[in-house]
This record gives structure tokens, sequence and C-alpha cells, in this order.
């Protein structure tokens, strides 16, 4: 049985729409990073999200703790490296799946971050893991538990 013309480009577009949200959907989210060039735990993070689907641009800077400034993490939730993705900044070694779900879930909110270098989080690997959180922090550098890991 044949499907009038006008059902079957009706289809046909709607099948094509399918397609083109599916691929948009799966396209690398962009990630920029700012890191030591002489950090190896950085790089490690970086391959982390690599691997995660992310498409990571990292620039080595001179001076993270100015780079965080420059985009408002406070300084007492520093870590490592600094990134932005998805219009929030990460700060530290956060999951590459909290920061999926912060893009999902789009708080009102300047971004995520683990402080420090905790033993066990991506980039961080250990054989002796310790529990962390990761920190959803507010414009005003109020934070709370995002994750805990």
């Amino acid at each position: 049985m044949k499907l009038p013309l006008k059902r079957r480009v009706c289809s046909l577009l709607l099948i094509a729409l399918v397609s083109a949200g599916a691929a948009s959907a799966q396209s690398p989210v962009p990630v920029e990073v700012f890191k030591s060039a002489y950090c190896g735990c950085c790089e490690k993070w970086v391959e982390h999200m690599q691997q995660n689907g992310f498409k990571v641009n990292a620039h080595n800077v001179n001076d993270v703790p100015a780079a965080r400034r420059s985009l408002g993490m406070p300084e007492r939730l520093g870590s490592c490296h600094t990134a932005k993705v998805g219009g929030y900044v990460v700060e530290g070694h956060v999951p590459a799946g909290d920061i999926r779900r912060l893009l999902k879930e789009k708080p009102s909110a300047l971004g995520l971050a683990v402080p420090s270098m905790p033993q066990g989080s991506p980039g961080m690997e250990s054989s002796t893991p310790v529990p962390y959180e990761t920190l959803l922090v507010q414009a005003d550098g109020g934070t709370r538990t995002f994750a805990k890991h």
C-alpha cells in the first residue's frame, strides 16, 4: 500500500529532523581548560574528559589562580586547573558525569568545584581513594553539595 505523496514527504522530513537532532545531541561538548604546562594530573583530567566525549581545548597558562579569578571562581575552592563548559566554570578534578548532569539540569549557578586534589578523583587515580564532594558554586560564592563520590 502506497502512502500519499504529501504523507511520504512529511515522513521523510520527520526522519531527517530526528536524525539531525540525534547527531547534534552526540556532538562533543567543548571545554576550555586553563592549566599549568607542568601538571601531570591536569593532563590526566583532560584525558578523562576526552574519553567521556568532551572536546577539550587546553591552554597552558603561567598563572592558574589568575585564570580562576577572571572566571569568578572563589580562590578557597581552587585546584590545579580551571575550565569553562556550557557557560559554567568547572574547578578542579570534577568527574565528567557531574558535568553532564550540570549541563542537563542547567541550574542557576557559577559552576562546579572539587577543591584541592582528592585522591581517587579523575586525574588523581589512586589505590587509596578518599571520599570527596563535587560542589555546586553559586554566583555569590556560596556552595552546596552537588554529588558525593
